[in-house]
């Protein structure tokens, strides 16, 4: 088993961030801050198949592990991510137990599941793949999001699926999905969280979630949750150089 697997079923607190700027000089930047692992955004950002495996290998320079948030429940998403040498994928928008299934399957090459075998990054480009083969299952962090309101009452079901290393909750998306956006929503979307949270460690699951700045990150540790994505690479950017910004015009004042 991996030793990223091993802490995150162990529920190691981990802290990563998404990558979503696609060139390998940012994910090298990211990967010497201090971060446990990377998780690059071929969801949300503008990320070429070709790049994953380029922004993989950078991570795999500093002994960063990387994932990656695949575009959709596709399989052949997932196989791509994981033929890059991602150490594990993160499955957007699950809503129920079948959808939870195909990720693991999709995942998991048989008997454990129906991932297809092919000469890719992960196997030496087909020169390892004995090798590659009798590790992978073990070492490949399926991770499921969900965020939608379907998932939610779905969420026992969900969390009951064998094979799920980590469930983690998408606020943004399940705010929406359950009508619970701007100050008035804000109880309606913490009590949604802790039913996912409660329900995922009932199950013997990591739980894990998004969090924009590291404040809410202590109320969530506090129920369970261990697998944290803080902000991204373009939101420390933005927030950088804003500081930055007004510092300086404060100093010419």
């Amino acid at each position: 088993m991996s030793e990223f697997r091993q802490k995150c079923i162990g529920k190691t607190n981990l802290v990563g961030s998404f990558a979503a700027i696609p060139h390998p000089v940012a994910v090298e930047v990211m990967a010497q801050s201090g971060l446990d692992f990377l998780c690059i955004d071929w969801e949300h950002a503008q990320i070429s198949r070709d790049m994953i495996e380029t922004m993989v290998r950078a991570a795999d320079v500093h002994r960063v592990p990387a994932m990656v948030r695949v575009p959709g429940h596709a399989p052949e998403a997932i196989q791509a991510a994981l033929d890059s040498g991602a150490q594990g994928v993160l499955v957007p928008r699950i809503s129920t137990a079948p959808q939870a299934a195909m990720a693991v399957k999709a995942s998991r090459y048989p008997p454990k599941g129906e991932r297809g075998v092919g000469p890719g990054r992960a196997a030496g480009y087909g020169y390892r793949i004995p090798e590659y083969l009798a590790g992978a299952n073990d070492r490949i962090v399926v991770a499921i999001q969900v965020e939608t309101s379907e998932g939610l009452a779905n969420i026992e079901a969900i969390a009951a699926v064998d094979g799920i290393d980590v469930i983690f909750v998408g606020p943004g998306d399940l705010s929406v999905s359950i009508d619970a956006l701007g100050p008035q929503g804000v109880d309606r979307l913490n009590a949604a969280i802790r039913t996912i949270v409660g329900a995922t460690i009932a199950h013997g699951k990591a739980a894990g979630i998004f969090c924009a700045s590291p404040q809410p990150v202590g109320q969530w540790a506090a129920i369970g949750a261990s697998f944290f994505i803080l902000a991204s690479d373009t939101m420390f950017l933005g927030a950088g150089a804003a500081a930055n910004c007004a510092a300086t015009r404060d100093e010419l004042a």
